[in-house]
């Protein structure tokens, strides 16, 4: 496969060709789905390939992309890309242009402690048939979910720079979930969360501990039943791990994906609020606020030592005590707001067109354990475990509601509430932020699902966070 993307970048290298790169994929995938105690779902793909050509001609992008690899559709993919670049620089008002960089070579094949893709089938099987039987329907739990979620990608990339890498790695999405109902209204309970995926193979079920805690969530559930909801107007919270990791994708991941300043993405919410004019200058969060982009960590989902447009991987500050310092670019759009290329040009497979893509994104820990910060909260909520969320298109205004809250009275937590609701605005919101947890609380919360594009891409991509409170936010709803 080396030998067939270098031959094909060779057919690129003409005078009229800016720039071009080739990316192939081989992917396998696997997904396992029980409800009620009951397979309801199974699909398997094994080696499906992926084929993407991209060329800069006169100043314009042209890309082609196909499943089929043989070398009559190679020749044909070729001719197409050229052919769009050539009809697109006629409508383009201003062209695309970056600096040259130094090739680069880069190999990295990560191996997961228990591969899904070589375990016998039944043994999979076995162990989620016996987690779904042990949170199926009974007493006030009336629906529940175990699945998991197994993928391989295979990636080589070369481009007319000289530029090429070969990697390979495995990452797992598991997940549990149970339904109580009672008296006309309904709770759930997840386990460990949305931002449940990780950089691992089947391992990551008993790295998490689904079985030791399946009977936590069953409790949870029911007990959320009859807990009260919240009455303040504003309180102080401490979100968790796996809800702070939507939050920091949301609120400020999709906001500094440069390529919404300039209109490039306006799909799924594709707008930001902000500018350019803002960089060095804006208060985004309160000064103990870092968040930076590490595509340099292999724990993470969003690791590579090369992106899709030949940038090694790269950890760059995006927010430096507060102040957004950065943005996450492709080399266009670094090259248009006079910063260097962050390494953030991703495509989900070879036939998709790369995006500006999250890779890992982590807000930097601060000092202290979970413990120590409840026990410095006079009155407050330990918020987690995200239930629904909203974000307008600029990135702005927010309102998120997780399946539970610990109130916290004294330093101590008193009790459990439901549904709790909070909402605000993402500059106020971060500025808000008054602690961090230190490195023994913090880790990587990983998803599956991010969607950008049209045609629409799903990214797997990582978070790294640890808890952290925010001071008098409103967290009342009524109405």
């Amino acid at each position: 496969m080396e030998q067939k993307i270098k031959n094909i970048v060779s057919k690129l290298s003409t005078s009229d060709i800016q720039f071009a790169d080739v990316r192939i994929t081989i992917t396998d995938h696997e997904e396992i789905g029980f409800e009620n105690g009951y397979l309801r779902a199974y699909s398997s793909s094994q080696g499906s390939p992926a084929v993407g050509i991209r060329v800069l001609m006169n100043g314009c992008w042209g890309f082609a992309g196909s499943k089929d690899l043989s070398a009559p559709s190679i020749d044909r993919l070729i001719k197409t890309a050229k052919q769009n670049a050539i009809q697109g620089s006629a409508f383009l008002k201003n062209k695309v242009s970056f600096p040259a960089l130094q090739p680069t070579v880069a190999e990295f094949h990560h191996q997961p402690k228990i591969n899904a893709f070589a375990m016998p089938k039944e043994e999979k099987m076995d162990y989620l048939r016996n987690l779904a039987e042990a949170i199926k329907p009974a007493g006030k739990i009336v629906h529940s979910i175990v699945g998991g979620e197994f993928t391989r990608q295979e990636k080589f990339y070369a481009n007319s720079e000289g530029s090429f890498s070969h990697t390979s790695y495995y990452n797992t999405l598991p997940i549990m979930m149970v339904v109580a109902a009672d008296s006309g209204q309904i709770q759930s309970r997840t386990w460990p969360g949305h931002m449940s995926a990780g950089r691992a193979g089947f391992e990551l079920f008993y790295e998490q501990k689904f079985a030791e805690n399946a009977e936590r969530i069953i409790k949870e559930a029911t007990d959320l039943l009859s807990a009260p909801t919240i009455t303040e107007e504003k309180a102080d919270i401490i979100i968790g791990n796996g809800h702070l990791a939507l939050q920091l994708h949301e609120s400020v991941g999709h906001a500094t994906e440069a390529d919404r300043i300039f209109g490039m993405e306006i799909s799924y919410a594709g707008k930001t609020f902000v500018k350019p004019e803002m960089l060095g200058k804006f208060q985004y969060g309160s000064p103990i606020v870092n968040i930076y982009s590490d595509s340099t960590d292999p724990k993470g989902l969003g690791f590579h030592p090369m992106d899709d447009e030949g940038v090694p991987g790269k950890k760059i500050d995006i927010i430096k005590n507060g102040i957004l310092v950065d943005q996450q670019t492709s080399r266009h759009i670094a090259h248009l707001l006079g910063l260097e290329p962050s390494s953030n040009m991703k495509g989900s497979y070879a036939d998709d067109f790369p995006l500006v893509r999250m890779t890992n994104l982590c807000l930097a820990p601060g000092k202290g354990s979970l413990d120590e910060l409840i026990a410095s909260t006079e009155n407050g909520y330990f918020l987690d475990f995200t239930k629904t969320w909203s974000i307008d298109d600029n990135r702005n205004n927010f309102q998120f509601t997780t399946e539970i809250g610990y109130k916290i009275k004294d330093g101590v937590i008193v009790g459990i509430v439901k549904e709790p609701t909070y909402f605000g605005i993402t500059k106020d919101f971060w500025n808000a932020c008054d602690a961090i947890c230190g490195e023994e609380e913090w880790g990587y919360y990983s998803t599956f699902h991010c969607g950008k594009g049209e045609p629409g891409q799903i990214m797997q991509l990582s978070h790294g966070v640890a808890p952290a409170r925010f001071k008098n936010i409103n967290v009342s709803v009524k109405m």
